[in-house]
């Protein structure tokens, strides 16, 4: 995968824009109710990928997984600036394509907006929705 050339993905965690990924995601319909201090916890026990144009950060990820059955993505977005460049299908196939996941033999995510990018990368929909099950805390 050969990204375009300003343009870096990081694993480091000391890399990440704390501050702009919560008020992203503070601001998101998915995350709209984590408190700061969720946030800080889920990046600290997940795998995380920044999206950075020069230094500055411009996108997220991240992951949790046992690294070989199964993976759920989480938290992906690229800042308004940046969409419609083909970042978040990079950054996808960077996250897809990383050396502690790539035996994942499962990976699942969640959307409302954003089927078409999944598509392009193999997702599909869940086969027999009716076996899966959740359980919310209140």
């Amino acid at each position: 995968m050969i990204l375009p050339q300003n343009i870096s993905i990081s694993t480091n965690k000391d890399l990440l824009d704390l501050p702009m990924i919560q008020t992203f995601l503070r601001q998101s319909y998915w995350a709209k109710d984590r408190s700061p201090e969720i946030i800080q916890t889920s990046i600290e026990h997940s795998f995380c990928f920044g999206l950075y144009d020069n230094e500055q950060q411009i996108g997220f990820a991240r992951v949790v997984s046992d690294c070989c059955i199964f993976a759920y993505i989480m938290d992906v977005f690229v800042l308004d600036n940046y969409r419609g460049q083909g970042l978040g299908k990079l950054l996808m196939q960077h996250i897809l394509n990383e050396s502690h996941l790539n035996k994942v033999k499962k990976w699942m995510l969640g959307t409302r907006d954003a089927h078409g990018l999944y598509r392009q990368l193999g997702f599909t929909d869940i086969p027999a929705p009716e076996l899966w099950m959740q359980y919310v805390r209140s």
